[in-house]
């Protein structure tokens, strides 16, 4: 009996035991099972490489024993705080600025 085929989105570990040319273990999110023709036993998936982060790095199709895959959740690097993204216009002013009669539009209103 062959074993269940991982399905789209799914995270895959992918070590030497599931292909011999993963020397070097890797994360993968399943995009999906390519209908390619294969040895019994074996599959091609078409995934996403991901990094110690789970972003993806590189779109691959990969030859593997599915039955050998490894699908526990990886472990990620939380991102420090200050490198975390911002859009340009998400900064705030600190908030002294924002009240009172220290803001900007009322302080430049001129008396009639």
């Amino acid at each position: 009996m062959n074993a269940p085929l991982p399905k789209a989105g799914d995270l895959v570990y992918v070590t030497r035991a599931a292909s011999v040319q993963f020397v070097k273990p890797i994360w993968c999110r399943v995009i999906r099972v390519l209908d390619w023709i294969t040895y019994d036993g074996w599959c091609w998936l078409d995934v996403y490489q991901l990094d110690a982060r789970g972003d993806a790095v590189a779109r691959r199709s990969i030859f593997v024993q599915p039955a050998k895959l490894e699908s526990q959740q990886p472990v990620s690097i939380p991102r420090r705080r200050h490198e975390q993204r911002q859009s340009p216009g998400a900064r705030r002013r600190p908030n002294s600025v924002l009240t009172g009669d220290s803001h900007p539009a009322s302080s430049s209103k001129q008396p009639r």
